[in-house]
């Protein structure tokens, strides 16, 4: 059929009928009605970003490329920050984010040794998902786990002093359910003591925090921001991440750890872009070593796909709205439960926006109070079709993976006691407020709520 066009005429009618197509089969969907399961997340997509993957496809670069390129600019741009760096997960964000702290390059910033080495300590929670801390007890620091204060689930920042030791290096931190902590004294607290800031904005991208200078995006505020791109999060590219930095040095070490651990810079199918592949000289290798092969670091293979990034173009262009039916939906819940039952905050506490901020929230986070049993209201509401989730992990350090560390009372440290992050464990649950709900949807979750907790 494409005998008689140019591949340009073909192209376009191959992307005009995936247009069609997915308009056809995909962007039909029927009004809910009760008893649908109301799922906790979902994508909200349409054919634009089946016909960025289609173009793609029909490249067949597949890996990273000119839409990669493109994504990285964009996001860097909503942000309002100067490097970002695409990955293939939150989870490998996370890798390299910490990783990257761990780099020789840091071994002497501004007349002190920055680099976290194996040993050292890092400040962090156990109340949410475990790649916040997997990478620093895979390299062999040690995590100090602070609690959380209840209803804004974030670090009680109160207890940062306390955590502090002469092994500390830095502070990372997930913003729960896309509402920030308190980047005021976080921040403080790190430029005091010399400490480096790595903000997981995995479940928080298009949240605010005003600082004393004014507004910005979370993930911005730290030394290194994280994001994620699994499909439940705020946008999609199916599997997918981000790492971004203002700092040229840490985005130099997070690119090289990005790409094989490589010293040169040239993205791939690109050659000798400085002009000296040839002639320089590095470690022990002979003068002029071909530096496309050169490592300075031990790092992996986590770039994303070029059709992942074109997916994520198109979601970024609708991510600004994505973010303001978030925050609707958030809103309506708040209210609707509320409204539908007067004393529904003697039986659950509902959550609140920590100071300063303007979450793009990820769910609606409730704990149930002490005569309430989480699991009954949990199973209900689940019977009444609203898919639940627990605040991940919990306590992180009562999961099998510590059993080991726990067992022989090393590799970890606990600050005082984690009396709300147990709390957390026990007694609290949430729903989602992805863009895609209706109002009839979000109303049936506020009516099985309140039935559910009778």
């Amino acid at each position: 059929m494409f005998e008689n066009m140019t591949e340009e005429e073909a192209r376009k009618q191959i992307l005009e009928s995936v247009d069609e197509y997915c308009r056809t089969y995909h962007n039909k969907r029927k009004p809910f009605e009760p008893g649908d399961r109301i799922t906790y997340a979902s994508r909200v997509y349409d054919s634009d970003e089946m016909t960025n993957l289609v173009d793609s496809a029909l490249e067949f670069w597949l890996t990273s490329g000119r839409y990669t390129d493109e994504f990285e600019r964009s996001f860097a741009d909503y942000l309002g920050i100067r490097f970002c760096s695409l990955v293939n997960s939150g989870s490998s964000a996370n890798l390299i984010a910490f990783m990257t702290l761990t780099s020789p390059l840091l071994g002497d910033v501004n007349g002190k040794d920055r680099r976290v080495r194996p040993g050292d300590e890092v400040i962090t929670v156990a109340a949410g998902f475990p790649t916040t801390v997997a990478p620093i007890i895979q390299y062999g620091a040690v995590p100090v786990f602070v609690d959380v204060t209840i209803p804004e689930y974030n670090i009680d920042t109160s207890k940062l002093e306390d955590a502090l030791s002469d092994k500390t290096k830095a502070v990372m931190i997930a913003h729960t359910l896309g509402n920030p902590f308190d980047l005021r004294a976080v921040r403080a607290f790190c430029d005091n003591h010399g400490l480096w800031l790595i903000e997981d904005n995995c479940d928080a991208l298009g949240s605010r925090y005003e600082m004393e200078d004014g507004w910005h995006f979370t993930g911005t505020i730290g030394d290194i921001g994280t994001s994620s791109f699994y499909p439940p999060h705020h946008m999609t590219m199916g599997e997918g991440g981000a790492v971004y930095t203002d700092n040229p040095l840490l985005n130099k070490i997070i690119r090289s750890l990005r790409d094989w651990g490589r010293d040169c810079v040239c993205p791939s199918g690109k050659d000798n872009l400085c002009g000296h592949r040839f002639d320089g000289k590095y470690g022990e290798l002979p003068v002029g070593y071909d530096h496309k092969y050169v490592y300075s670091h031990f790092g992996y293979n986590l770039k994303a796909t070029d059709m992942q990034a074109a997916i994520g173009c198109a979601q970024l262009k609708k991510f600004p709205g994505f973010v303001e039916r978030r925050k609707e939906n958030f809103a309506h819940l708040t209210g609707g439960l509320k409204s539908a039952a007067k004393d529904i905050e003697d039986k659950l506490i509902l959550p609140v926006a920590s100071d300063h901020s303007d979450p793009s929230w990820f769910g609606f986070m409730m704990t149930c109070r002490e005569d309430v049993d989480r699991k009954s209201v949990v199973l209900k509401t689940e019977a009444a079709g609203v898919q639940t989730r627990a605040l991940f992990a919990g306590n992180l350090t009562k999961h099998p993976c510590f059993d080991e560390m726990r067992g022989n009372g090393k590799g970890f440290r606990i600050v005082g006691d984690l009396a709300n992050t147990d709390l957390i464990m026990e007694r609290s649950f949430w729903v989602g407020v992805y863009p895609g709900m209706t109002k009839e949807m979000l109303d049936h979750i506020c009516m099985a709520i309140v039935e559910a907790v009778k």
